[in-house]
Formats: structure tokens, sequence, C-alpha cells
């Protein structure tokens, strides 16, 4: 097993590294003296322009300028802003709990509904798994950005139930950080919540068939019993992968609803950052999110490891 947690380890590391990279390079690929402009007034001079890039360390081959941001992020940090000089770890980190929390309610809510949804659907049939059906395509086929602002729309402006923007810190109000969050958690997690539902139904539904279930049937074992203490184990493995798969959609779709509801995440300066040209925070928001993504499937690796002896050998 240390082998295997090893192996998946040393996968998460290849992947960080490639999308760091990657990442840098697409965004350098104007060069620094297009980048600098974006720090000048519109009529600065080619040669201002390019003294702030070499001030900027933009002039430098873009090898050594990632491996220099690789030496930074070993000894803890992620540099400075370009736009405002402030440490980029110090920028972020007051950023990194509200996209987390925004995503884990966002899980929880896809769990919650998404999971039981998906098990009646399989074992009950009828009138809830055609209408599961139907709503996984409606809402599939709804962008997010829209729902959101439908939910912001009738919730907060004209039921006005919450708060239609902004954002309360949970150590501030418990009850205003909920508030605040909640709308924004239902625009991302309504289409995790069809798509989980109509996977697990997917699932479910093959497990049921397998000769050991009928099996069981036959000795007279409760349908419930067989549902809860053999089907939802086996299928176990194959839910904990679609949830770690809705982790990382929930990550991205957070970059669009956190923009919506105003919510000061990582979303929001990302995209914010890109704009204005800002690298050093644009690499890391990028940085954090992998280090979610890799984090999130290495615990899922894991974990099937755990419940699937036979993975581990993979």
């Amino acid at each position: 097993m240390i082998v295997y947690v090893l192996r998946r380890l040393g996968a998460g590391v290849v992947v960080f590294l490639s999308v760091t990279a990657l990442t840098y390079a697409l965004f350098h690929a104007r060069g620094g003296d297009a980048l600098a402009r974006h720090f000048l007034p519109v009529n600065a001079s080619a040669e201002q322009v390019h003294r702030t890039a070499g001030s900027l360390g933009l002039l430098r081959p873009l090898h050594v300028q990632y491996l220099e941001w690789l030496g930074d992020l070993l000894h803890g940090s992620l540099g400075f802003s370009f736009d405002s000089d402030q440490s980029v770890l110090g920028i972020l980190a007051n950023r990194l709990p509200v996209t987390l929390s925004l995503v884990v309610m966002s899980l929880i809510i896809t769990i919650v509904i998404g999971v039981p949804l998906g098990v009646l659907a399989a074992t009950r049939g009828g009138v809830l798994d055609r209408g599961l059906q139907v709503l996984t395509v409606v809402v599939q086929a709804v962008p997010g950005y829209w729902l959101a602002l439908i939910l912001a729309i009738v919730f907060g402006l004209v039921l006005r139930l919450v708060p239609a923007t902004g954002y309360v810190p949970l150590s501030v109000s418990p009850t205003g950080w909920f508030s605040t969050m909640i709308l924004p958690a239902l625009a991302i997690a309504l289409g995790a919540v069809a798509f989980v539902a109509a996977q697990i139904r997917g699932t479910m539904l093959d497990v049921l068939q397998q000769d050991y279930i009928r099996t069981i049937r036959s000795r007279g074992i409760s349908s419930r019993s067989i549902v809860l203490k053999h089907a939802l184990r086996n299928a176990a493995p194959p839910m904990l992968t679609v949830l770690s798969l809705q982790v990382i959609s929930l990550l991205g779709g957070a970059v669009i609803v956190e923009r919506i509801f105003a919510l000061p995440g990582l979303g929001s300066i990302s995209v914010s950052a890109g704009q204005q040209g800002d690298a050093p925070v644009v690499l890391g928001t990028v940085m954090y999110m992998v280090i979610v993504v890799v984090v999130v499937n290495l615990a899922t690796d894991v974990l099937n490891g755990f419940l699937n002896p036979k993975v581990r050998i993979r």
C-alpha cells in the first residue's frame, strides 16, 4: 500500500509541475514588454516599457524565471504582485478559505441530494427514474452563470431571502456567512447533483444486476438490507471517483460564480489578475487549485485502494 501511495503521489507531483509550467509559458507567451505595458500609462514609450519589464524580471529566459519561482515556492514564497507589490502568499491566503468553503458547501449539497436521489432512482424506478433523466438533460444544458443570475435575482432581489451579492466571514457571523454562501453553492451544486445522481443510478443498476445480489435476494433478505449493506458497499469505489471529478468541476465553476456574487475568493482574483497581467498572482492561484485537485485525487486513489485491493496493482 505504501508503494501504491508513493506512486500516486509521484503522479501528482508530475501533474503539478506540468500544469504550472504550461500556465507560466502561456501567460508569458506575449513577452515581457507586453506584460509590463499593463502597469504603465497608455502613452508610455518603448524604452519605459522595456525598463519596467527588466525591473520585473520579465526579460530573463522563461525557464530561468520558472525555476526561480519553484525555488521561491520551496522556501515558502510565491513572489510579489506586479500590480500592488504585496506578497502573493498574503493576498491569496485571505481568499483561499472563501473558495474552499464554497466548494465544500457545494459538495455537501451534491452528496446529500445527489447520492440518495441516484440510489432511489435505481431501486424504485418509475416516475422518479424518468424524472431524473429529464432533470439531468435540462440542468446540464443550462449554463452555470445563467443559473447563478436567476438565483441571485429571484432569492436575492425579488424575495430578499438572502443577500444577492457580498460576503460575510464565518468568524464575524456564522448566519451571515451562510446566507452569503448558500446561493453561490446552490448555483454550482445543482448541475453536479443531476450528474452525480445519474452516474450513481447507473452504477447501482449494474451492481444490483450482479449474480451475488440475486443470490442474496433469493435467501429472503430484505431489499433495504441488500441496498445498504451490499450494493452500496460495492458501488462505493465508482461513487468516490464520480465525486472526486465533481470537486474539480465545482472548483472550476467557482471562478465564474464568485464574480457574479462578488465573493472575494480565488476565482474572482484570478480573473482580475489575468486581465491586469499580474503573472505572480495568476500562477499562485493556479498553484492552489492544482494542489486541491492533486490532494482530492490522491485521497480518492487511497480510499479506492483500501476498498478494492485490485486497484493497488495498477
